[in-house]
Parts: C-alpha cells; sequence; structure tokens
C-alpha cells in the first residue's frame, strides 16, 4: 500500500508530483540514461515516497516485446478518405521510430470498409507490440476488437464512437479551417465559401465548423456558399464548377483537402480564370498535390503527431495506463500562389 492510501500509485500520480511528463516517468524506470541527473533524481524521490511500481502485467509483456508497431495500409490507393497524408504519415512514423527502439510493420487492406482480419493475423504471429490506426470514422470496428483482446493501440485521429478513449493524437481541424479563413480575408477576399465533403463525415463535419465559426466572426458567412463533394477528383472539379455560379472574381474558397482543393483549381481554371488572382483556393492536409499547383493549405503536424502516438505507446508498454486525455495539435497555414492576389 502506497501514500497514496488503499489506491495503488499511478505513471500519473508520479508525473503529477514531480511536475514531468508520463514519458520522463517512464524512460526513469526502464531508460533513466534518457533522463537529465537532476529530473531523474526528482522523479525517483517521488517514485520512493508514492511507492509506485509499475504493473507486472506490462512488465511481463515489455519483457516479451516484438520491438514494432504495425500500421495497417490501405492497398486502394486513392480510393480512400486519407490516401494522400497516408505516406508522409508512414514516412514520419518509420523514422521517429527509431528513436523510440521499434520499428514500423505494415500490412495492407483492399476491403472497402475496415476489418480486423489483418489485425488478428498479426497477434496471431506475434508480430508486433502494438497498432497504430489511422482513418478512423463512425462504425469503425477496430477500435473495439483491440480493446476487447487487451491489445495495445493509439490512433491517429479521435475515435469517434469511443470519446473515453484517450490514447490519440490528432490535427485540430476546426482551428485549421478557421485560420484558412482569416487568412483569405486578410489577403482581401470578399467572400469565403466551403468545399467541404458529404454531410456525416467526423473529419469534415469538423472543418466545416471551423470555417463557419470564422466567417460568422468576421461578417462574411453565407450558407448559399456552401458545396459538397466525395474525395474524388472529377467530382471535386464538377462541385466546384457549380459552386462558381454562386461566386465572382475577388472570393475565394476553402476546401476541405487538398485534393478538394486541386478539383477546384481545374475548376477555377476551366472557367478562364486565374487562382490567387481571381478567386483564391486554399485546400487542408499539406500534402505534395499542394506544393505542385503552387496552392496554399493548412498542414497537418504530422511530426508532432508521430511523436505524441509513439510516446503514448511506450507508456501503455511499460505502465499499461492510458493517458487523461487526447492531443488535439493545432496545424500552420502554408501561404503560396492560390492565395496571392496579383
Amino acid at each position: 500500500m502506497s501514500s497514496m492510501g488503499h489506491r495503488r500509485a499511478t505513471i500519473n500520480d508520479v508525473a503529477r508530483a514531480a511536475n514531468v511528463s508520463r514519458q520522463t516517468v517512464s524512460n526513469a524506470v526502464n531508460r533513466p540514461d534518457r533522463v537529465a541527473p537532476q529530473t531523474l533524481q526528482r522523479v525517483q524521490l517521488e517514485i520512493d515516497r508514492l511507492a509506485y511500481r509499475p504493473s507486472s502485467a506490462a512488465k511481463s509483456l515489455r519483457e516479451q516485446r516484438a520491438g514494432a508497431i504495425g500500421l495497417e495500409l490501405d492497398a486502394r490507393g486513392g480510393a480512400a478518405a486519407n490516401a494522400e497524408i497516408a505516406y508522409p504519415f508512414l514516412s514520419q512514423l518509420s523514422l521517429a521510430a527509431r528513436s523510440h527502439r521499434c520499428h514500423v510493420v505494415t500490412f495492407g487492406t483492399d476491403s472497402p470498409a475496415p476489418v480486423t482480419s489483418g489485425y488478428e493475423s498479426m497477434v496471431r504471429a506475434h508480430l508486433v507490440d502494438a497498432f497504430v490506426l489511422y482513418g478512423t470514422h463512425h462504425g469503425d470496428p477496430r477500435p473495439q476488437w483491440l480493446t476487447e483482446q487487451g491489445i495495445p493501440f493509439v490512433t491517429f485521429g479521435r475515435v469517434w464512437d469511443d470519446p473515453g478513449f484517450t490514447a490519440w493524437g490528432d490535427v485540430d481541424g476546426r482551428i485549421g479551417t478557421a485560420s484558412a479563413v482569416r487568412h483569405v480575408v486578410d489577403q482581401g477576399y470578399r467572400r469565403v465559401a466551403f468545399l467541404g465533403w458529404p454531410e456525416g463525415s467526423a473529419v469534415g463535419d469538423d472543418r466545416y465548423q471551423g470555417w463557419r465559426e470564422a466567417a460568422s466572426e468576421l461578417g462574411v458567412l453565407d450558407d448559399a456558399l456552401v458545396a459538397r463533394t466525395e474525395q474524388d477528383l472529377p467530382r471535386a472539379q464538377a462541385a466546384a464548377a457549380d459552386l462558381l455560379g454562386s461566386l465572382q472574381p475577388g472570393d475565394a474558397v476553402v476546401c476541405v483537402s487538398d485534393m478538394v482543393a486541386l478539383g477546384a483549381w481545374q475548376a477555377v481554371v476551366a472557367a478562364g480564370l486565374e487562382p490567387g488572382r481571381d478567386i483564391g483556393l486554399v485546400g487542408f492536409d499539406g500534402t505534395s498535390t499542394a506544393g505542385m499547383f503552387d496552392l496554399t493549405t493548412v498542414v497537418q503536424p504530422l511530426a508532432e503527431i508521430v511523436e505524441h502516438l509513439l510516446t503514448q505507446i511506450d507508456v501503455l508498454l511499460t505502465d499499461g495506463e492510458a493517458p487523461a486525455e487526447g492531443a488535439l495539435l493545432a496545424p500552420t497555414l502554408r501561404h503560396a500562389g492560390s492565395t496571392r492576389r496579383r
């Protein structure tokens, strides 16, 4: 029994008492060479005072670690709404994994909807210690299955059907589209439209809310200037072409993704207008597509998200405890020619 009373002291208790992060406590226990001497001494004092002991189950799991985390890739290419961000995310994850003493094992699926069969195969083969999920959405069966099996996992994006799940890191889409609206207004564009995904997409609806709130705050909100499209280039171009019928030179369009923004770019050019000079365009995600077409875009903080997720995996495998809350990280806006009025 610790000084916490009858309740067993946790890694969170030690972190709060020593005024450090959970990862620092984990390092003090498992990798003390990574902690500054003064900090290490402070953490060890609190560990002793609170009689903190890592769970035996987590210790057993750690000793049997494969040194790998699993990541499922969508083998359908551009069919998935998040395909543009998948490769940059995998690249960042693979690079950062080295400093966390693990590597990434990928496996693929060509299913049109998330399934658990790939995860079951990886678990049976003992190939990984934990999983990173991305592209989560309402009705996704993977988080529930992994939870029921007691398999550690974190998610890039929230688990929308389980608000109590906290081992996630995500980009703040609402802040991102709000910053895009403020940017185009600052650049002198008069009205600001929104080209988003169909209603019901948790990520798309979040980005739409950011546009709506900022447009209302700045006095440029017009619900008639909203159009929706699937994450598909021809459909995005068609939806943007319809939207242009309600716009005039000097207006702008904030888009839910870079691919949708590219469709809008094509529609603007096909109408004999010039992106930037006549119609402002902003995408979202910070992909190579935006760079190739000189599109202003909201850039996801992938490096920070990946570091947060890997840190949470370290803690889950060390102590078995989920964080108190997920991490919602702010994106940045990258200004390019599509919002440069000449």
